[in-house]
């Protein structure tokens, strides 16, 4: 949304949203479309000829009307209502218990963005379906039906946004679902399937998330690969967990299978941003050439197996990175938190100053106390890659003896905070937290440590 006083000479002007306008300003001249805003502001955003956006502040800046053009954003709320009601069918390929093969669930985020051709302007898309239609190969590797729960990026993804997901998820799977494939931003797209691998235990057919990189309109865009062999994994294949399909180099060649405790993005914007952390993908996918190899052992399907869903979680756990000169005023500052992960220096280490040097500050007096205080800490590596061991250094066996968890673990530290909050939406003593903390439940520990 624009400003009150920009909007105002928008309407002086008979300007509206999806219009061409010329813009000019300290002797520039900018032409494109009028483009919208997520929140309040004096800055004018528009799309120029070669495709780009370009932000110009109004103040002082000459605005005319070039040419009425469609009102592209407008009804958006009426029609997401009436879409919700109805979903995309291949009635020709129905089975007789569901409304196609695998079933395609929207959670917002690239991968749920279109590009309109007749301006250039890539905007949100107000159905799932939408987006699918994009793609009409789908029809060629599964039946499918396509449901959106809801619309958002994925930083602004809460617990509440986790448990939807889940119980939405078993509901497909219960009604006869032969794979389930979630379109989901990519910025915590880990944190997810970390959390549904914990929550959907004992899954009969595939759950498989997918995002895209880069937007519809860009030339570079990673989202038909990613989206089509995300189906072609959820009806082709045998895996039978929480898994993540995403491009597995800059090309367009495979995606990679990874397992969802295990992966991680590792990169802002480049295509193959999502990495197996101490571990190899679980396979390469190429639904163009029908190719699926397999690279590491997984759960395979088995229809006879029985869900078990399990949303109990505990939002009230913190995530903090260690860092040289952390304060320990600031770890007291936890203790209104049920658990903390902390995110610790090589092995699982934090400042000790178990020499006490006169320049360096401990804070694990005020660790003791916190974990003294009913609160469980859990260690994860900051270094992302290797395993925590407590047993090398003084530091390390000082935490280990005051209960920190997590010694010989190669979690990720995203893993690690959503079991925690798996865990102690379960379980509230110390030794319980610890015990189901450290079992491997979901393939997030291994006994060793493969050459990657």
């Amino acid at each position: 949304m624009y400003s009150e006083k920009l909007s105002k000479i928008l309407k002086s002007k008979k300007i509206e949203i999806g219009d061409s306008v010329l813009v000019k300003k300290t002797g520039s001249e900018y032409t494109g479309i009028l483009m919208p805003r997520a929140t309040e502001s004096n800055i004018l955003v528009i799309k120029l000829e070669n495709g780009y956006n370009v932000g110009i502040d109004s103040s002082g800046a000459e605005i005319s009307l070039v040419q009425k053009g469609e009102n592209l954003f407008s009804g958006g709320a009426e029609h997401k209502t009436q879409s919700s009601k109805h979903e995309t069918r291949d009635p020709k390929r129905e089975t007789p218990h569901h409304r196609g093969e695998v079933a395609i669930l929207g959670c917002g985020g690239t991968i749920s963005s279109k590009v309109e051709y007749k301006t250039g302007a890539v905007y949100p898309v107000t159905t799932p379906e939408e987006l699918v239609a994009m793609f009409p190969q789908l029809s060629d590797i599964s039946s499918f039906h396509v449901r959106k729960l809801f619309s958002i990026f994925s930083e602004d993804m809460s617990h509440e946004h986790w448990k939807m997901i889940a119980k939405e998820v078993a509901s497909e799977i219960n009604a006869g679902a032969q794979g389930v494939v979630l379109m989901h931003g990519t910025d915590t797209l880990h944190y997810t399937s970390a959390v549904l691998s914990f929550m959907l235990q004992n899954l009969p057919v595939p759950v498989i998330l997918v995002g895209a990189q880069r937007s519809s309109d860009r030339p570079s865009s990673d989202n038909e690969l990613n989206l089509l062999n995300s189906i072609y994994v959820a009806r082709h294949s045998d895996i039978s967990e929480v898994a993540v399909c995403m491009h597995s180099s800059m090309d367009d060649n495979v995606c990679h299978v990874h397992k969802g405790t295990r992966v991680r993005k590792m990169h802002t914007s480049r295509r193959d941003a999502f990495k197996s952390i101490n571990s190899v993908p679980l396979a390469a996918v190429d639904y163009r050439k029908k190719l699926f190899e397999k690279f590491s052992e997984y759960k395979k399907r088995d229809p006879d197996r029985k869900l078990v869903l399990d949303t109990k979680l505990n939002d009230n756990v913190a995530m903090v990175y260690v860092h040289p000169g952390i304060k320990s005023k600031f770890i007291d500052s936890l203790s209104s938190y049920d658990g903390v992960v902390l995110l610790a220096t090589g092995l699982g280490h934090v400042p000790t100053n178990p020499f006490n040097d006169k320049h360096a500050h401990s804070i694990f007096k005020n660790l003791q106390e916190l974990i003294e205080s009913g609160v469980s800490v859990v260690a994860a590596p900051e270094t992302i890659y290797g395993r925590l061991d407590l047993n090398v250094y003084s530091t390390g066996r000082m935490l280990d003896e005051i209960g920190v968890i997590g010694n010989g673990a190669d979690w990720t530290p995203e893993c690690a905070y959503t079991k925690l909050c798996w865990v102690l939406g379960h379980e509230k003593k110390p030794v319980k937290v610890k015990e189901l903390m450290m079992k491997n439940i979901c393939g997030e520990i291994s006994l060793r440590s493969p050459l990657v």
